[in-house]
């Protein structure tokens, strides 16, 4: 299948069963005419698709506005991955969160590793790793948080598709970057809106 023109009918044969876990996520900058198109998509793929758990990072922005759209439909079937507990508590209405409190970062090698690979927090992630939790090493958790929404952990299960929002001006950079790195190393397929904007299309 060429990821490149997929449609939406293909998506769903291709991810719709159990075990599936979809991110949804991008930017916190979005395009003031996009919000409601992030909103829409959440529920549409909610609404088409049975069994598929939606996965973001309880981020503002895309995250908030992808997730929002799945929760009106069926909040159950929304899961959010935390840098700390209570993170942007008010805004998460997912029926289940991991927060990195909870998770022993130093016995999950591959998700450190992985989240290494981001040379601006690099050393920061050692530093966390050893127990550190001051607001200059909390910077780590939200790369190793990114991390571990696509890897997942011993208890976490990993994503098999990624749905994204980007700035396609200045495309796969900062934590989105680093996230749609790691599903293009792990040969996780995954789209932004060049796509999915035109699944919306062919709805309306």
């Amino acid at each position: 299948m060429n990821i490149e023109i997929m449609k939406l009918n293909e998506f769903i044969l291709a991810n719709d069963f159990v075990g599936s876990v979809v991110l949804l996520e991008g930017k916190r900058d979005v395009n003031e005419n996009d919000k409601e198109k992030l909103i829409d998509l959440g529920r549409l793929l909610c609404l088409k698709t049975k069994e598929i758990i939606f996965r973001s990072g309880n981020a503002e922005g895309s995250d908030y506005y992808f997730t929002k759209g799945v929760t009106e439909v069926n909040k159950n079937r929304m899961e959010v991955i935390t840098p700390y507990s209570k993170h942007r508590q008010k805004y998460n209405d997912a029926s289940i969160t991991y927060s990195l409190d909870d998770i022993d970062i130093a016995a999950e090698p591959e998700v450190v590793y992985e989240s290494k690979q981001n040379k601006k927090t690099e050393k920061l992630i050692d530093k966390y790793v050893l127990g550190a939790r001051d607001p200059f090493s909390l910077k780590a958790a939200y790369i190793i948080r990114d991390t571990i929404k696509v890897l997942g952990t011993e208890k976490i299960k990993p994503a098999t598709f990624g749905i994204f929002y980007d700035d396609l001006n200045n495309p796969m950079q900062g934590g989105t970057g680093h996230t749609m790195n790691v599903c293009i190393k792990h040969k996780i397929p995954l789209i932004n809106q060049e796509i999915w904007l035109k699944w919306l299309e062919k709805e309306n």
